[in-house]
């Protein structure tokens, strides 16, 4: 992320820069992920057992609900199969003797089984007699009878027996539940026909329920509900048990609340975990940065400060740390043998330098000197080369010719028009070699700038002025058309661009830049190519790029390049043109770069200047 959008509003969160910071940053995140999978691990485990030992804890409230109610059933049906098996009611059946009604249907033998209502039916579902008593005011209640007739008339009591001789269901009398028993009618000993059918029911209510299952129950016989459901709420589930009838369909539904200590338990469970594991990751990871600061960071920082110091006072002293066995010991001991390896080579360099400079300077000045004498050699050899546009001996025999009385006039004027050819031609020929010549007086001129220059800022850093650059690439893009045998395009921007540089050292530079680019297309074994170049300006920096369709370079080359002595070419000029040229871009406060996709894609060189502002006088020409 570049300096200007670092500071626009809206943008990314920023990764510290601070080895410090990022180590924080990155235990935290492992600190928060760390919590985070640690308690969806736990809820995974607890959660699902609590879930389990909770839906274990409903399924034995249904039984236990389904077990009362099948035994509050079964003792109807024991009472009724007590009156079914008996031959006094065998015999009532057939002779339906008052007696009998009187001693085993009165309200106090009704009160002593504990029945609320009580009916014999013959084979043919017929009623006998009915009964229906308050148990309390042991009165009868003629509207729960005649309700207790028509149900039994709904029933078919050979379906609701199963084949056997006694049976139980529920069934709903008016607004009332009550647990039935049904009983074939035969002798004590189970012999003889069966005469009919014996029914008894028995009153069950809510607080009955609560009696027997110690809950606070609800019968709801409205709507009932044909399946099992729970409802879970925050701290209790709602469960709903339905209450089959004698067709296996439900007839009632008994409802009630049960508190969720398990599901609340694996919740507190799992809350004491994850922060009882939190707490104590948190306690590791703490730990173990302060013994990275410790062990890592502090050295490092001193490692930096130390550096800032060589950096600063250039003085090369050694840091002084504690003797370490591990990789930080091994830093500081490498980085110490660095120092000193660096202050014997500063001394061995002091010693150098001095003598390099001035044959590296002489050899760098020969060499653009060659450059810049390519041109001369080039125009003076094509000058010395260049026949005669027209044959002498052809021209005075034209002359002479027409210089006679005798020749006709169609004649006359074929002369004519060849002799005005011949001078047309030498007048052209002359008008290209005065070119040519104009072309190799500038190249003298630049060969005698380049070693003025060299005497002028022998040991002096180039002066800097404003220069334009598109006149220095148009002046050498001329000059290079003439240094080599290949026909070579060149494209540049007319619109001046000015950069601080020293116009001599810069055009080299370019020289040496448009010769190389020239090389490499004559490499390729073509007899023509293309340069072009491109301007561009961006905060502050002007940055010229050349591109040719030579034949290129390894990208992996790229740094070497610019390496003394170095050149990617045979029986070239020594590699040191880019070394020369590199240099002089430093030492104008600009900067060089060779790039390439590869051999037989080209190459472009970036040369980066500083802007320098526009004089008036350039911005009008621009204008």
């Amino acid at each position: 992320m570049s300096a200007r959008s670092a500071g626009r509003p809206g943008r990314r969160f920023a990764v510290p820069a601070s080895l410090g910071a990022k180590l924080v940053l990155i235990l935290t995140g492992v600190g928060l992920l760390g919590a985070v999978a640690l308690t969806l691990l736990l809820a995974s485990v607890i959660t699902p057992s609590f879930n389990q030992l909770e839906q274990g804890a409903v399924d034995g409230h249904v039984q236990r609900t389904n077990g009362v109610l099948g035994e509050f059933a079964s003792k109807v049906q024991g009472t009724v199969k007590d009156y079914g098996d008996w031959t006094d009611s065998y015999n009532y059946m057939a002779d339906h003797n008052e007696t009998f009604e009187k001693d085993s249907f009165s309200p106090l033998a009704m009160v002593n089984l504990g029945v609320n209502g009580m009916a014999y039916l013959d084979n043919d579902r017929r009623v006998v007699i009915a009964r229906w008593l308050d148990l309390e005011s042991e009165r009868d209640v003629p509207a729960m009878r005649d309700a207790l007739v028509r149900t039994l008339a709904t029933i078919d009591p050979a379906k609701a027996l199963h084949g056997q001789s006694s049976a139980n269901f529920y069934a709903k009398f008016g607004d009332r539940l009550a647990a039935v028993g049904i009983a074939q009618v035969r002798k004590s000993d189970g012999s003889g026909d069966p005469r009919g059918y014996v029914i008894m029911a028995r009153t069950i209510d809510s607080k009955q329920l609560y009696n027997l299952l110690r809950l606070d129950a609800k019968l709801e016989l409205a709507n009932p509900q044909a399946d099992v459901s729970v409802t879970p709420h925050d701290s209790s589930l709602n469960i709903a048990v339905p209450i089959a009838g004698v067709t296996g369909r439900p007839v009632a539904t008994v409802t009630y609340d049960v508190p969720r200590d398990l599901s609340g338990l694996g919740r507190r469970m799992l809350l004491l975990a994850v922060v009882g594991s939190s707490v104590l990751l948190i306690i590791v990871l703490w730990v173990l940065r302060r013994m990275i600061v410790r062990m890592v960071l502090k050295p490092l920082n001193r490692v930096e400060q130390h550096m800032g110091v060589v950096q600063e006072s250039g003085s090369l002293g050694l840091l002084i740390e504690e003797p370490r066995g591990d990789e930080i010991g091994s830093l500081v001991t490498s980085f110490n043998a660095m120092l000193k390896q660096l202050k014997d080579l500063r001394e061995q360099l002091e010693v150098q330098s001095f003598t390099l400079g001035r044959s590296e300077s002489a050899v760098a000045v020969m060499h653009n000197v060659r450059n810049a004498l390519n041109p001369i050699s080039t125009v003076l050899s094509q000058g010395a080369a260049r026949q005669q546009p027209i044959d002498k001996d052809i021209l005075d025999r034209a002359l002479g010719e027409l210089m006679r009385n005798d020749i006709p006039d169609a004649r006359r004027q074929k002369l004519v028009a060849f002799l005005a050819a011949a001078v047309h031609a030498v007048e052209t020929e002359r008008e290209d070699r005065n070119k040519q010549n104009q072309i190799g007086r500038e190249a003298l001129h630049h060969v005698l700038e380049i070693i003025g220059q060299q005497q002028e800022a022998a040991h002096e850093r180039p002066q800097l002025a404003a220069c334009d650059m598109s006149d220095i690439v148009a002046q050498n893009a001329t000059i290079a058309r003439y240094s080599g045998g290949s026909s070579i395009a060149f494209s540049f921007p007319s619109k001046p661009h000015l950069v601080m540089a020293n116009r001599v050292i810069l055009s080299q530079v370019v020289g040496n830049l448009f010769s190389n680019s020239a090389e490499a297309i004559a490499a390729t074994g073509r007899n023509s190519g293309s340069i072009s170049v491109s301007i561009h300006e961006r905060e502050g920096r002007v940055e010229i790029i050349i591109r040719d369709d030579g034949e290129g370079f390894d990208p992996e080359k790229g740094a070497t390049l610019f390496q003394r002595g170095f050149s990617t070419r045979e029986h070239k000029s020594g590699g040191l043109g880019l070394h020369w040229c590199a240099n002089s871009m430093l030492a104008m406060e600009g900067a060089l770069e060779l790039k390439s996709e590869g051999k037989g894609h080209g190459a472009r060189a970036v040369i980066t200047l500083k802007a320098a502002q526009a004089q008036p006088a350039l911005q009008s020409a621009a204008a």
